[in-house]
């Protein structure tokens, strides 16, 4: 494993219909769009993820946790923490969780201002809320 400071870490913004995907070093706090990966009802590709995580490398996984603004978790916290422990299981790598509220809605004020589409639905900012995650956590270290 690099140096705590140098690690190679990919993000996850966990969602139902789309899991958006970043990469960064830490040494240099931050992170780059890869690519959104298709779900189906939180269901990923896992062999699209093996082959990202083959590919990258990561010496750590983070996933993004989208907990109330109360600090409560909902129903989209469980499946993430368990989309966490599913990577972590079928792929050996470290994983850890981190807050990401505002994210989506960070990476959706980021895209309009940017002059991209509004329709979030069909051109999604998971990518960009998955930076957002990758930050936060770089940030925190």
């Amino acid at each position: 494993m690099p140096e705590r400071d140098n690690r190679r870490v990919m993000a996850f913004d966990f969602g139902t219909r789309r899991i958006g995907v970043a990469t960064g070093q830490q040494l240099l706090g931050t992170g780059q769009p890869l690519t959104m990966l298709p779900a189906r009802d939180g269901i990923p590709d896992w062999d699209a993820i093996g082959r990202l995580l083959d590919e990258w490398k990561p010496d750590l996984v983070v996933v993004g946790l989208p907990l109330n603004m109360d600090d409560s978790e909902n129903d989209m916290c469980a499946r993430a923490r368990k989309f966490g422990k599913r990577l972590h299981g079928r792929f050996h790598v470290p994983v850890e969780m981190v807050d990401e509220r505002l994210t989506s809605f960070e990476a959706k004020g980021e895209a309009m201002a940017g002059g991209g589409s509004r329709d979030f639905g069909r051109h999604g900012v998971d990518d960009r809320a998955a930076v957002l995650i990758l930050e936060t956590w770089f940030r925190q270290q």
